[in-house]
């Protein structure tokens, strides 16, 4: 009893969130859930642990979005059983994790992940120098697992049995508010874990919410403990960021909030040109587009939009300098690489699809001879002409380059053919011939 006094209190000395014991148990008939947007293998996950005498619910994010009526992608499932008692109920399931050990269950081509209730408050938390919590594998009570979510629309959880919502933190009233609201002292919590900060944004932005002015001041005062996120973390939630449906809201509100700098190295710098800011928005709102409607977004694609006009500034100076076209794109390319996946730990096969796209741009200026039939047979052609596509629309490349290539890779042969024929007969653009060099006259003999 003392002991457990001891850390309460000392979770409200630390800013920590006030542990409350009792949820509100809010039935069926009121929050109104359709149960048909439950995963199947969320609900089988849940009745197999607590058949064998646990405790399992829906929570998270998941029930976040189905209180909004959304029908949520992802399923996560907390229990009071260990990881290696959840691993021993299903036959296809396996541990993950150092920082947090969670079990992944596996249902066919559905994961459901499922994370043990942690404690909050322990005594020595295992931190760094500026509060990152390092490790937290301390299992605890649901209250306890609660308190330490990030925000109250996140710490709610669904139990398929009874049909109740189990609300600790009045999460339900804020997503009725349209309320983005975090649990403790926001400082503190933010220090625990940086990425929180990024979080907010892409919730606000997804959601609609507002941030709670209380959540929202420290952010840009905290802003540089986003230098301290490990590279392949920062990625993931860059990317999760990047391919909610909401990109333009969340690098509005990133760059709004002050967050964006150490995120993508040089991003002011691509933003603040008049050409790349309208090439970067317009290929986000693209990906938006094909993110709503529940077509895939290539991540390979999508970092090589944003980062493309780094490559063509430097390609361009590179070329002005007295570089061969080509040799001069390949070396851009590295030096862009070289500096940007260090940072956002972009993993290699993304890199070699940005390279491939990249490298194809100046292969469309081909239209005669070989080379554009060639091109068809390239593996990332399609990526490639999307992606001049984007060029045409923001005017960085010539409307009628890409209206050839569209009436190219949808034509029959013969139209390839004419198209081809016309391309190589059509006069080339006033200014635009090239000046032949004089013909050196033989030498004399002696």
């Amino acid at each position: 009893m003392i002991h457990r006094l001891v850390r309460r209190v000392q979770s409200l000395l630390s800013g920590g969130p006030r542990l409350r014991k009792t949820p509100r148990r809010i039935a069926q008939s009121e929050h109104k859930i359709d149960r048909a947007l439950v995963s199947r293998s969320a609900i089988r996950t849940c009745e197999v642990l607590q058949a064998a005498g646990h405790r399992a619910y829906v929570v998270g994010g998941a029930v976040r979005d189905l209180l909004l009526g959304i029908a949520p992608k992802d399923f996560d499932v907390a229990t009071d059983a260990t990881p290696e008692q959840v691993k021993s109920h299903f036959r296809r399931a396996i541990i993950i994790g150092r920082r947090f050990r969670l079990v992944h269950v596996m249902f066919g081509a559905e994961t459901i992940e499922v994370s043990t209730f942690r404690a909050y408050g322990k005594d020595e938390p295992d931190t760094d120098e500026h509060g990152r919590v390092l490790t937290d594998n301390v299992f605890g009570e649901q209250y306890e697992d609660a308190a330490r979510r990030d925000f109250t629309i996140n710490a709610l959880y669904y139990d398929p049995s009874t049909g109740e919502v189990l609300d600790y933190h009045d999460g339900v009233r804020d997503i009725r508010r349209r309320r983005l609201r975090i649990i403790g002292d926001p400082q503190t919590r933010y220090r625990e874990d940086p990425v929180r900060m990024l979080r907010a944004v892409r919730f606000a932005a997804k959601l609609g919410f507002e941030i709670d002015s209380a959540t929202r001041a420290p952010i840009s005062r905290l802003a540089s403990l986003i230098e301290n996120v490990p590279a392949a973390r920062l990625f993931d939630e860059m990317l999760k960021l990047l391919t909610s449906g909401y990109a333009v809201a969340c690098i509005s509100q990133l760059r709004a909030e002050g967050l964006h700098h150490g995120l993508l190295p040089l991003l002011d710098v691509i933003l603040e040109q008049p050409q790349g800011e309208r090439f970067v928005m317009l290929s986000l709102a693209r990906t938006d587009e094909r993110a709503r409607t529940g077509k895939r977004v290539a991540p390979g694609f999508l970092f090589a939009t944003l980062l493309w006009h780094e490559v063509l500034s430097k390609w361009n100076a590179r070329v002005a300098a007295g570089e061969h076209r080509m040799p001069a794109l390949e070396a851009a390319i590295d030096q862009v690489l070289g500096s940007q996946t260090e940072k956002l730990a972009i993993q290699r096969r993304f890199t070699s699809d940005m390279r491939e796209i990249w490298t194809l741009q100046p292969r469309f200026e081909r239209r005669t001879g070989q080379a554009p039939l060639r091109l068809l047979e390239h593996l990332r052609l399609r990526a490639g002409y999307d992606f001049l596509l984007i060029r045409c629309a923001a005017e960085e490349a010539p409307a009628e380059l890409g209206e050839w290539w569209t009436k190219f890779l949808h034509g029959s042969e013969e139209q390839r053919a004419a198209l081809m024929q016309e391309a190589s007969t059509s006069r080339p653009a006033p200014g635009s011939r090239r000046k032949r060099r004089p013909r050196r006259k033989p030498a004399e003999a002696a």
